[in-house]
């Protein structure tokens, strides 16, 4: 298949939250204490909430700048794309990058709303969770119908709570929610508790999609204080191997058995020899150990139930006949540092030399259609939902890659 011939749908990009974006959608008890975005004294943006100010770093929001400025520092709203945090920008964005769809995840609420669960009154925490997923769905995913994948944040405090939360937003056509990779890590029961049934439930019973994020466990795997941060970003699937690993020992598949989990941004490489793995030892703890999956293999488990996710993954996309392919779904991440925008797609092709046209099209935008039921084609023509027709629609939009770190201010030029 031709690069411009594909019709990308991406199941992992993310927002930079835009000012306004509590303005009008919480009871007016609870207006004054919403989240409010600041500018700092040094010039770099954040928001305040409770008393806790959470700055916006320069790797959340990269795209169109040189990587020689990623870096960890706060950056102010100057330095990033418009597409970042404005809908209409974003969408032309998207068009550059010839991506009709997309699913995006939070950022200063952090990866599951950890923001709203470890600070503020419950009653009003609660409050915050629903104006984010009103505004998420109203606003950011609902300004262009069919480009968007509505994705909520729980009520992570209270699994009745969050079990309410998922049926009031799939009845406003969301069916995607955000969870931790190790509640556990959280300070929440575990997985292998029944805590989070009426989660669970709900879930299964709305056709929601888990989506336990990379680093959603608010943990970062490291060797040893000293080592580089190469080292955090080599071992960073390691979350989600151990988010897979809890899934399928757990009774949680077998207690809600048309529940859908996806590791977002896990890749795929390692998959085949988990599966391998876990088959071996099942094989020779079952025995003694009490752990009883019927007549099924754990890698059975796994592959009914957890959906996929990767960026740039040619070794997994190799091997994809061990994995089930009609669970495999694309990435890119925009804008963060591992987005190739904006030639993702040219990116994604050289993944998929010697796929078939078949396969493509259930991995780049088939599957997460099914899964997370989304419908772009109500809205768009599939032949105007191509890269190539995609990139067509705003052949003037400026994607020069250039430098803005001359827009910060000075006081905030230090790492």
């Amino acid at each position: 298949m031709h690069t411009d011939e594909m019709i990308l749908v991406s199941v992992d990009d993310h927002v930079i939250e835009p000012p306004h974006l509590f303005d009008g959608r919480l009871p007016a008890k609870y207006a004054d204490r919403a989240p409010r975005f600041v500018n700092r004294a040094d010039g770099t943006m954040a928001w305040v909430y409770e008393g806790l100010e959470i700055p916006n770093t320069a790797l959340n929001a990269v795209a169109g700048r040189p990587p020689s400025e990623f870096g960890r520092e706060p950056v102010c709203i100057d330095e990033i794309r418009a597409g970042c945090y404005d809908i209409d920008a974003r969408v032309k964005d998207m068009n550059a990058n010839g991506i009709l769809g997309s699913l995006c995840f939070p950022s200063f609420v952090r990866f599951c709303g950890q923001l709203f669960a470890e600070n503020g009154e419950r009653d009003q925490s609660a409050a915050m969770v629903r104006a984010y997923n009103d505004w998420h769905i109203d606003e950011w995913a609902g300004t262009h119908p069919g480009r968007f994948v509505p994705l909520a944040i729980p009520i992570l405090w209270d699994p009745e709570l969050a079990a309410a939360e998922v049926r009031r937003v799939a009845a406003k056509g969301c069916h995607a929610v955000t969870f931790s990779s190790n509640p556990h890590a959280l300070g929440l029961p575990s997985l292998y508790t029944d805590h989070w049934d009426p989660f669970w439930k709900a879930c299964e019973d709305e056709g929601t999609v888990v989506c336990m994020h990379l680093g959603s466990s608010s943990t970062v795997p490291i060797t040893s204080p000293d080592a580089p941060v190469e080292v955090i970003y080599s071992l960073s699937p390691i979350g989600l191997i151990e988010a897979a690993s809890d899934l399928v020992w757990s009774a949680v598949f077998r207690k809600f058995p048309g529940l859908r989990v996806a590791l977002s941004e896990g890749g795929i490489g390692w998959i085949p020899y988990f599966q391998e793995r876990i088959d071996n030892i099942y094989k020779r703890t079952r025995h003694w150990s009490g752990m009883d999956l019927g007549d099924r293999l754990p890698s059975e488990v796994f592959r009914e139930h957890v959906l996929l996710c990767f960026i740039d993954d040619a070794t997994g996309i190799r091997n994809r006949h061990h994995l089930e392919l009609d669970n495999i779904m694309w990435e890119c991440d925009y804008p963060h540092s591992d987005s190739d925008w904006p030639r993702s797609p040219e990116a994604l092709s050289r993944n998929l030399a010697g796929v078939s046209d078949e396969e493509i099209d259930k991995i780049t935008h088939l599957n997460a259609m099914r899964h997370f039921r989304y419908d772009p084609f109500t809205h768009i023509p599939r032949a105007a939902a191509t890269v190539g027709a995609l990139r067509r629609r705003d052949p003037d939009w400026d994607i020069a890659i250039r430098s803005t770190a001359h827009l910060r201010p000075a006081a905030a030029t230090h790492r």
